[in-house]
């Protein structure tokens, strides 16, 4: 069976990490397959991608006996030909990314679902920066990510200390958007899911765009940035329709255009 499954349901692309028997645990494979999954993605047909685990875990990270294999890929091809093409993919694609996190999500799988636009977990995952523990350091922009999610010193703790942080926990520092049961989990991080998939994607895409420019600009250079991306949004048949539903007091029906 594929380690990525993949299927396109009310515009929703869904991923699952499918090693449950290695907590899908990244292997070259798995790896390879996801950055190709993610370029399916761009399919104007999908207009939100929803990437969650089989089993009892979302990811363990790196597959470490392919690490340990003399024959194996080496570090510098992991980094470079695995997970920084993954997390990259995920920053730039035009649409909104849902990370469900079901379950443990653990060094490189826990800065993968951190990296994504929305990060809803179960009450039963928990995020474990996993490196410190067998002397490496957070990989796939989790030295970017992290701090700017829950500040300096939180993170340079969790880093170095390499504690484990329940899902409540999690959501209490700003790490995640929100926690679920686990009996509603399921339901309730689809039902974001489908409704992202419903808004208007263009306008959703200049917001992510945005973010991402938000780290590297000053505050004057943002707002230039935001009059060129206003402009842009307001000349989508989304914005068109927008308006003319709040004006017409209706649900607006929005296609991603």
């Amino acid at each position: 069976m594929s380690s990525i499954l993949f299927e396109i349901k009310n515009s929703i692309g869904i991923i699952t990490l499918n090693r449950p028997e290695r907590l899908n645990s990244f292997n070259r494979e798995m790896a390879l397959l996801m950055q190709s999954t993610l370029d399916e993605c761009k399919n104007k047909e999908i207009r939100c991608v929803y990437i969650t685990g089989a089993g009892k875990a979302f990811s363990a990270g790196q597959d470490l006996s392919e690490v340990a294999d003399p024959d194996g890929p080496g570090m510098a091809k992991i980094l470079s030909e695995h997970y920084n093409p993954i997390v990259t993919r995920i920053k730039n694609i035009d649409k909104p990314v849902v990370a469900a996190v079901n379950g443990v999500a653990a060094g490189a799988g826990a800065n993968i679902a951190l990296c994504c636009d929305v990060v809803i977990a179960s009450e039963s995952a928990s995020f474990i920066q996993a490196f410190s523990k067998i002397g490496l350091i957070p990989d796939n922009g989790g030295t970017h990510t992290l701090p700017r999610l829950i500040g300096w010193q939180k993170a340079s703790a969790l880093m170095m200390l390499g504690e484990k942080v329940p899902a409540i926990e999690a959501e209490r520092l700003g790490m995640i958007y929100k926690v679920f049961s686990v009996e509603t989990f399921a339901e309730n991080s689809m039902n974001v899911a489908s409704f992202l998939a419903q808004m208007p994607t263009k306008g959703l895409a200049f917001t992510k765009q945005l973010l991402n420019k938000s780290f590297t600009s000053t505050f004057e250079e943002q707002l230039q940035q935001e009059d060129i991306y206003q402009q842009k949004a307001s000349q989508t048949k989304d914005f068109e329709e927008g308006v003319k539903a709040f004006l017409e007091k209706r649900i607006p029906k929005f296609k991603g255009e």
